[in-house]
């Protein structure tokens, strides 16, 4: 659902087959909307508490062709856990529960759902019973990623049992004779070896949906979105330089032209080694009317004696938003387009059921009253992958499709505790090394992210004969696809010491350095 005073894309195409995706809250939810889209097939994400009218009435434009329901943190048998219209059960539609939607459909049915005797998290093998209908096509042992702590204990007989684990007796199930199928694993994320297998059972095996939907239509649809709100009006966005600002800039760009657009970049003092003159270069190189406004001192202040990670995001959200404000007034735009993605949202608790993780400054670090008629954000249900294809859709150089992704807040939130000049300095050399040697090591392109991050931690060490006191330094490499899970790079052991010996001997405020192999989850991509 939009959230008031924002701009989104546009919903739906007629007559398009399209997989609705109920949302129960779930941290994955759009990972689910994001598998079906992969395949070319349309997916809309509507709440949990739809009417099985109200599907109808989207089914006459859009031909609704199946139905997931997603995770999400509660458990069914409390009061008040968000619930389904039993009618939407009986639409004939093909319908696929996900963990908390499987856990629901069992119960809905009269099944026994109780809090399992032992939580399961993380990787875990799956016994394939019946490799069969969405199952079709797996092997007997499946590695799977599993996230819950209650399980379906049993279920009545007109229901069948497809798989478990040594922990979950009914870790997949299908009705006997209707398309109703659930599953306790999550599918839709990339550590379950054939989960994408199991989406396509459903949306081409038992939903018989047609490929009839491409990157190039959605571009087209929020053009047309944020065209029909902006019109003959003027923005400022947000730009950052990295791709997310970048493709919203691009994509308002051919909604409204460049000449009601300004692009405005925040020199926030909290910028990697050499940020802003790259992006002075390969802005001016583009023709965009790039404004870039020194603030470093000002968002320093604002931060100065700040130790807790979410007041340092509200401080910085709210420093940009007067920053924005006043070049708005200047340039006499009346709307803030910004390139938040749907994990900046999903993180930040973007509302009904979901929690917050951390408050991104773009989204809920934005102060309530801010003076603009519309924040628009043509790219808040795109992960990172699907924000290149559409850079790419739009013509944007690869230098910009491609580039690493970087925290908004910048350095703030890799300098753990109070930010200061002297620790944002120690932390952009450090970052600096690792970004050279990850490049020089031809790894690079395989990674999602990799960066360096100041502790708080202070420590022993030695230099030359004498006693030295000095900062823990950690880095962190990941593997991932779009930031909601992610695994650190096994990276070689070289390169490692190589960056370890570096930093160390470049930085003399620092005398110990530690890599950091905690996968997302538990942990964050960043560790603030």
């Amino acid at each position: 659902m939009e959230e008031e005073g924002t701009v989104g894309r546009g919903a739906s195409v007629a007559k398009r087959d399209t997989v609705l995706i109920l949302d129960f809250g779930g941290q994955y939810t759009h990972l689910i909307g994001r598998s079906v889209r992969e395949n070319n097939v349309y997916s809309e994400i509507v709440p949990y508490d739809i009417s099985a009218d109200d599907i109808r009435k989207m089914d006459s434009a859009s031909s609704i062709r199946g139905i997931i329901l997603s995770g999400g943190p509660d458990s069914v048998y409390e009061k008040d856990a968000p619930g389904l219209d039993p009618a939407v059960l009986e639409l004939g539609m093909p319908v696929l529960g996900l963990c908390y939607g499987h856990q629901l459909i069992a119960h809905m049915s009269g099944g026994k759902v109780r809090q399992a005797a032992k939580k399961e998290y993380g990787d875990t093998e799956a016994i394939i019973d019946r490799p069969e209908k969405i199952l079709h096509g797996l092997h007997h042992k499946e590695k799977v990623w599993m996230s819950h702590g209650d399980t379906v204990a049993s279920l009545p007989d007109e229901w069948e049992v497809l798989a478990h684990t040594d922990n979950t007796p009914v870790a997949a199930f299908c009705h006997r004779s209707l398309q109703i199928y659930g599953l306790q694993w999550h599918p839709e994320v990339v550590q379950t070896e054939h989960g994408s297998q199991v989406i396509r059972n459903f949306i081409f095996g038992e939903c018989k949906c047609q490929r009839s939907w491409k990157m190039a239509d959605f571009a087209d649809s929020a053009i047309g979105e944020v065209r029909s709100i902006i019109g003959s009006g003027k923005a400022v966005v947000a730009l950052s330089g990295g791709v997310d600002s970048s493709v919203a800039a691009a994509l308002v760009t051919k909604a409204i032209g460049g000449h009601n657009l300004v692009a405005v970049y925040v020199d926030t003092g909290l910028m990697r080694e050499g940020e802003t003159g790259q992006i002075r270069g390969t802005f001016t190189k583009l023709g965009t009317d790039l404004r870039i406004i020194n603030a470093g001192d000002r968002f320093l202040k604002g931060l100065s004696g700040v130790t807790d990670p979410e007041q340092k995001r509200r401080i910085i959200g709210r420093v940009f938003a007067e920053v924005f404000e006043e070049q708005a007034r200047a340039s006499g735009a009346e709307y803030l387009v910004q390139g938040t993605i749907y994990p900046d949202r999903v993180e930040s608790g973007r509302g009904g059921k979901s929690a917050l993780i951390k408050t991104h400054h773009n989204v809920g670090g934005l102060p309530k009253g801010i003076k603009f008629r519309a924040v628009v954000e043509p790219l808040r249900d795109l992960y990172k992958d699907e924000v290149r294809k559409v850079g790419r859709e739009l013509g944007l150089p690869e230098q910009i499709v491609k580039r690493q992704p970087f925290p908004g807040p910048g350095l703030a939130v890799r300098v753990i505790g109070e930010v200061t000049r002297e620790k944002l300095g120690i932390a952009r050399r450090a970052d600096h090394i690792v970004t050279e040697e990850m490049e020089r090591s031809g790894l690079s392109d395989g990674l999602w992210q990799y960066f360096a991050v100041l502790t708080n931690t202070t420590t022993t060490g030695v230099r030359g004969d004498g006693r030295a006191y000095g900062y823990l330094v950690s880095f962190r490499a990941l593997v991932s696809r779009e930031a909601m899970t992610a695994r650190f790079a096994e990276l070689p052991w070289e390169l490692v010491r190589r960056i370890s010996t570096r930093i160390t001997n470049e930085i003399p405020e620092v005398v110990r350095v530690a890599y950091d192999v905690t996968d997302k989850p538990p942990a964050t991509v960043e560790w603030e």
